[in-house]
Parts: structure tokens; sequence; C-alpha cells
């Protein structure tokens, strides 16, 4: 189907006006002419047409070399529109081998990336393995170690279970010896605890004749430990008014060493203070030695003026004696 614009008569206006310019109306001049707008295959098949609706030159018509001319010139464009059929089925299987190619190279394309987000997935999962390959390490070191040291102490709960069963031996041995001893003591015991009873069955006819007797004796105690108790409960209480006037008394005492430590700490404020007033009466008294000596000598400088001074004063006077004595 031919595109919009592009219809026989175009064709054929385009192929006149190269016919007139002395061009070969080719279909590649034409689609130039007709400003590379149409279709090869809608181009040659106007050609074609165009073509077989040329009149047929009589005898008596144009010349021969006209006629073989046009001829020529038709079958040169018969060559190139089959050259262009040729380029044009070249290309349209170019186009198709292309796009079937883009097609591949696409699902290839699609394919590496699929296969890249795969590998990407594979080392993540292969870095999560390795990281679970190292935890595992660690925790098999861990457990050889816990192992070694389990090893370690069932050994030596081996030999203490030796060292128990050793002595389970002993034991039985001293129990099994322990058996016949008790054995014997106990045939042994039976007899004298026979010849016991019967001494005991007269000592306790004895006894109980003794009984009464403390039974008697029993209530003279009572009443000497009514008396008793009595007593040790005065005593208790003389104990317990002892026990709070001493328990008084430590706290004074303590009250009175917080206060004798109180008045120690002051002592030795006070110490310091004194040793450094002394300091400073030692430094004071030093001064005053010095402004003594100072007034001293400001006392004999003193003199020494008002000696000068009294001479001054009798000199002036003799001057003024002097003057008087003028001026009369």
């Amino acid at each position: 189907m031919a595109r919009g614009g592009i219809n026989k008569v175009v064709v054929q206006q385009a192929r006149q006006a190269l016919i007139a310019r002395g061009e070969n109306p080719s279909i590649d001049a034409i689609r130039i002419e007709l400003g590379n707008t149409g279709s090869k295959t809608t181009i040659h098949r106007y050609l074609k047409e165009l073509t077989g609706q040329q009149p047929v030159p009589s005898e008596g018509g144009a010349p021969i070399s006209e006629v073989l001319s046009r001829m020529v010139g038709q079958l040169a464009t018969q060559l190139q529109d089959e050259a262009n059929l040729s380029i044009e089925q070249a290309e349209r299987v170019f186009t198709e081998q292309r796009e079937q190619l883009e097609q591949e190279l696409a699902t290839v394309r699609q394919t590496l990336a699929e296969a890249q987000q795969q590998h990407q997935i594979d080392v993540a999962a292969l870095a999560a393995e390795s990281e679970k390959v190292h935890t595992l390490h660690s925790t098999l070191q861990t457990e050889q170690l816990r192992n070694a040291s389990l090893s370690q102490s069932l050994g030596e709960l081996q030999v203490r279970l030796a060292d128990k069963e050793a002595q389970v031996s002993s034991l039985e041995d001293k129990h099994r010896h322990a058996r016949d001893a008790l054995e014997h003591y106990r045939n042994a015991s039976r007899d004298q605890r026979e010849q016991e009873q019967r001494r005991h069955e007269a000592q306790l006819q004895q006894m109980q004749v003794e009984v009464r007797q403390l039974q008697q004796g029993m209530v003279v105690k009572q009443d000497e430990l009514t008396r008793l108790h009595r007593d040790n409960e005065r005593l208790l209480g003389e104990h317990r008014q002892a026990s709070g006037e001493n328990r008084t008394q430590k706290e004074l005492l303590e009250q009175r060493d917080a206060q004798i430590q109180g008045l120690r700490t002051l002592l030795a404020q006070a110490q310091g203070s004194s040793d450094e007033l002394r300091r400073q009466l030692a430094v004071q008294l030093q001064s005053l030695e010095d402004k003594r000596g100072i007034c001293t000598e400001q006392a004999n400088q003193l003199e020494q003026l008002r000696v000068q001074l009294q001479g001054r004063d009798e000199a002036l006077a003799r001057c003024e004696a002097a003057r008087n004595a003028a001026q009369d």
C-alpha cells in the first residue's frame, strides 16, 4: 500500500520530468525526484504499469536510433527495477534477520540480567554461607575447647571416681569388719544385758525406795527453788537497772570522749594559732627593733638639727643686736 501523497500520476510526472532532462527514470531517481518519499515497491509497480501503457512505435515513426535508445532505456529501467527488487528483498531479509537478532539479543540481555541478578543472589548467599561457616568454625573451636575442658574434667572425675571406688571398697571392708564386730558385740551385749537386767531389777527396787526419799527431798528443793527464783527475778531487775545505768554511763563517756576529741582539735588549732602569733610577734618585735633603731637615728639627727638651729638662733640674735647697735 502506497504512502500518503504517492500515486500513479505523481510517479508519471516525476518520470516524465526525468526523461525530459535526459536522465534515466529509475526507481531511486524517481524517489529522489519525489523528495525521498514513497515505497520503492509502489514506485516499481507504477513504473511497470506506465511502461506497459507506452505506445509501440510504428515503422514509419521515430528513427531506429530513438527506438533503440528507448528500448535500451526501458531495459536499463527494467534491470534497475529488478536490481532494486533484489535489493529490497535483501533489505527485507536483512531487516527480518536484524529484528530476529535484536530479539535474540534482547532475550540474551534479559537472560544475562537474570543471570547477573542470580549471580548477585548467589554471591550474597555465598557471603551468608561463608559467614555461617565462619560462625560455625568459631563455634566448633569453642566446642572443641569446651570438649577438651570437659575431657580433662572427665579424666579428673574418673580419677576421683577411682579414688572414691577405692574408698568405697575400703569402707565396705571396714563395714564388714564392723558388722562382724557388731554381731560379736550383740552376742556379748545380750549376755551382759540379761545379767544387767537381773541386776537392774534389784537396783530398781532399791531405786524406788530412793525415789520416794528423793520426792520428799524434792518438795523441800521446790520451796528453795521458788525462793531462788524470786531472788533471781530481783537480781535480774537489778541487773537490768545496772545495765541501763552502764549504758547511760557509756553514752556519757562517748560524749565526753567526743568533747575531749573536739577539745584536742581546738587545742591543736590553738597551738597552731599560738605558734603563728608567736611568729608574727617575733616579726613585729624585729620590726619594732628596726623602727627603734630608725627612731634613735632620727633622734640623733633631730638633736643635731636642734643644736644647729640653736647656733643659728644665737648667730641671728648677735646679728640682730649688732644691727640695733648700728641703728642707735
